[in-house]
């Protein structure tokens, strides 16, 4: 390993991305599905303030980066189905001199025509004047109301004065429907590059997280061993996909801890849910291991059924289950049945499935879609039914067991033990492919890569 100690692959793994082929076919294939007569607008983010004049790290908004690739902020796709003007515009910031010496450059209307295939770029402030032309005569807009007042009101403006001139000539759109409804379920099936961008970011995240077992040692502080994992990102050009979750003994314990600012303890074990980001597409992995290296015996316990659990929904994970029925309910049975073996729990296990009496000790979900937002679109229920499972989907999978300390019913011997284990798993014509499979998972096969 080089001087620096850089992740694993991080200089000779060939960084994937998405084609410019690509974004064309996902806005055909948005197009077509909104039909000849509407016209589909999607903002891009916008900056946002952290404390005075210092801004947070921009982020795109998926579904615009999604469509266009583009990565700047204060822009706005707008798609016109065979409209003669072009069917994709981009409407954003002009080039200017003198903020991009101060603020980096930008593409302008001529880079997003140049680099992102736009049939017409122009200035963000031609937006009210392109836009009545583009909507002039079309039926539908396919927007989504509710997520920025501001934009709502430009847009009924642009409606409330087509309306008003319709006497006049072309008739206004009529209605507008969520553009969430069709663009998300799009997504929710990832393609072969989408995997490929998953897959590195997963590889990137796995040695992260290994890099975090093998420096982790009695004495350290949650956030030495947060900030291993953010520099193993960091040297692939990768950032945290979300607020890293780094939490030792107790902390364990807490679904969305953050603090990550305790010592870590002997005998204590340490949950990491943490995953990086790849040019906007994301991994979700937790593992949970031993600060000193070896599993105590009541640690151990706890861990099997956990690994059991995730084991048995992972193989869920296929073309026809059911994401609630089959993968969760997998996790469920198991641990409940794990939990009466040790006397945590005291019943039949399918009474205690019918009174939900697992949920003392696990209380969340066993997954999400992940994709370019870690909590990724597309919906879990289908006519009231979990969910059919479909080739392409990506789930993450990640049962636990919490014990907090004074939990009625525990033994005190099991007080503090909080266990999470995560991978995110694509559904496939075959078996689970599990993207994050690179960090051990197996009690042994952990306590061996902590020995070093």
């Amino acid at each position: 390993m080089a001087a620096f100690d850089a992740p694993q692959g991080a200089a000779t793994t060939q960084a994937p991305s998405i084609s410019a082929d690509e974004f064309t076919a996902r806005r055909r294939a948005l197009m077509d599905a909104a039909g000849p007569d509407a016209v589909i607008i999607v903002p891009s983010a916008s900056e946002q303030v952290r404390n005075r004049d210092v801004h947070y790290p921009f982020r795109q908004d998926s579904d615009f980066r999604y469509l266009t690739g583009f990565n700047e902020p204060d822009a706005v796709a707008v798609l016109a189905p065979g409209h003669d003007d072009g069917e994709f515009h981009v409407f954003c910031r002009p080039r200017d001199r003198e903020r991009e010496i101060w603020d980096g450059l930008r593409a302008g209307p001529e880079g997003v025509k140049a680099r992102h295939g736009a049939d017409q770029g122009h200035p963000l402030d031609a937006l009210d004047t392109v836009i009545a032309r583009l909507l002039r005569g079309r039926s539908r807009i396919v927007y989504t109301l509710g997520l920025s007042t501001a934009w709502d009101q430009r847009v009924l403006g642009w409606v409330n004065s087509l309306r008003a001139a319709s006497r006049r000539g072309p008739a206004a759109p009529e209605s507008i429907i969520s553009l969430e409804a069709t663009l998300h379920e799009q997504r929710l099936i990832k393609s072969t590059g989408e995997l490929a961008m998953m897959a590195h970011a997963s590889r990137v995240s796995a040695e992260a997280h290994c890099r975090a077992m093998r420096v982790c040692k009695p004495g350290m502080t949650e956030y030495q061993v947060a900030a291993e994992i953010h520099h193993s990102f960091a040297m692939a050009r990768m950032e945290p996909a979300y607020e890293s979750i780094v939490g030792g003994g107790a902390n364990a314990c807490i679904l969305h801890y953050r603090e990550n600012d305790a010592v870590l303890g002997d005998g204590d074990l340490l949950l990491i849910d943490a995953g990086a980001e790849y040019d906007g597409y994301c991994a979700d992995i937790t593992r949970t291991f031993p600060v000193n290296g070896r599993f105590t015996g009541e640690q151990r316990a706890i861990y099997d059924i956990v690994l059991d659990a995730q084991l048995a929904s992972i193989d869920a994970v296929r073309v026809g289950k059911r994401h609630q029925d089959d993968v969760h309910m997998a996790s469920v049975r198991t641990i409940t049945q794990g939990l009466v073996d040790l006397g945590l729990l005291t019943g039949a296990v399918d009474a205690l499935i019918e009174d939900e009496a697992y949920k003392t000790y696990f209380m969340h979900g066993t997954g999400h879609w992940i994709g370019m937002d870690v909590h990724d679109v597309g919906a879990y229920y289908d006519d009231g039914q979990s969910r059919q499972l479909a080739a392409g989907m990506v789930l993450t999978v990640e049962p636990g067991i919490y014990v907090a300390a004074g939990t009625s019913g525990a033994d005190e011997r099991f007080w503090n033990i909080g266990v999470r284990i995560e991978d995110d798993v694509v559904v496939t014509e075959g078996e689970p492919r599990i993207l994050t499979d690179a960090v051990p998972k197996r009690a042994e096969d952990v306590e061996a890569l902590m020995a070093g």
